[in-house]
């Protein structure tokens, strides 16, 4: 009987290193080395040295690198959900032991539509970090958030602005992005005369924008359907009802950018930012932190 140990029970595995799978993910969810080195302040040829010795150390390629971008393999694919459970692992472990002891409440204000985007990534974060810390979210227009932090009933806002009376004293621009015109792909409501819109209530920067474009532009239109929701306001648009401006990636097939062709005037660039009421506490400001890096990371 051969009693010999296994060689495979006595090789030793490599190791991970937290530091190269931040890279891997960081370049992941970008689709740019250039980017993702912004992210985790690297150069590009350090993150590519980091991959390359992962890729050699996993042997298999993780990345397809094309003209302007790079999309993961199918291993790639995989390593990623293993380099995410990992990295919160770590921080979950390095936090109860160097991470203070946070408590109190937090009350965070943000739209609707900007919410959706970061709110569950923001909050899940800080819930690991920081679970003794309570946060009420409240969701609703910026008028109105930016009215209630005023008053001292919230903590934290977001808010959407345009350029027209950009109140960039107030607050710190987080995330900047094209505003689009949208309509159901191959669809009609963009013939029909007046043009339907549809829109938020007054006090939405892309009602005033959108609204401010068409005046200058000459162009006749009527408000067809007003929602303060964000999915209110898409599903007049797969009805093929009404056009709306959205932020650029929210449109999703099968709506579709309504471009040049269209004969409808560009947009411009809407911000989100960021406000304190000044009256917060130490917990206020990680999560205003938290809710920082995510902007980031969408970049």
């Amino acid at each position: 009987m051969d009693t010999a140990p296994s060689t495979s029970r006595h090789t030793a595995l490599p190791l991970l290193d937290t530091d190269v799978l931040r890279s891997f993910v960081a370049i992941a969810e970008s689709g740019s080395f250039t980017r993702a080195a912004n992210h985790v302040f690297r150069t590009p040829s350090a993150l590519s040295m980091q991959i390359k010795r992962l890729e050699e150390t996993l042997g298999q390629s993780l990345f397809v690198r094309e003209a302007r971008q790079v999309r993961l393999t199918p291993e790639g694919e995989m390593l990623l959900g293993y380099s995410r459970r990992l990295l919160r692992l770590n921080e979950e472990a390095v936090t109860q032991f160097l991470t203070p002891s946070l408590e109190g409440t937090v009350r965070f204000g943000t739209p609707d539509d900007v919410g959706s985007r970061i709110l569950p990534r923001v909050l899940s974060q800080f819930a690991r970090s920081h679970p003794a810390v309570q946060v009420d979210v409240m969701v609703g227009r910026s008028i109105e958030l930016l009215e209630r932090l005023d008053k001292g009933e919230l903590d934290l806002v977001l808010a959407t602005a345009g350029n027209e009376g950009f109140p960039a004293d107030r607050g710190e621009v987080v995330h900047t992005e094209p505003l689009v015109w949208a309509g159901r792909e191959g669809g009609v409501a963009l013939e029909r005369s007046p043009l339907p819109l549809a829109m938020a209530n007054h006090g939405c920067a892309w009602r005033r924008m959108a609204l401010s474009a068409l005046d200058d532009a000459g162009l006749a239109y009527r408000i067809a359907y007003i929602s303060e929701n964000c999915s209110g306001q898409e599903a007049a648009l797969l009805a093929d009802l009404a056009v709306a401006p959205l932020p650029r990636n929210l449109v999703r097939a099968p709506l579709s950018v309504l471009g040049d062709e269209s004969g409808l005037p560009p947009l411009g660039d809407y911000h989100v930012l960021l406000l304190r009421s000044g009256r917060g506490g130490e917990a206020t400001d990680v999560l205003a932190g938290h809710v920082v890096d995510t902007f980031r990371g969408m970049r």
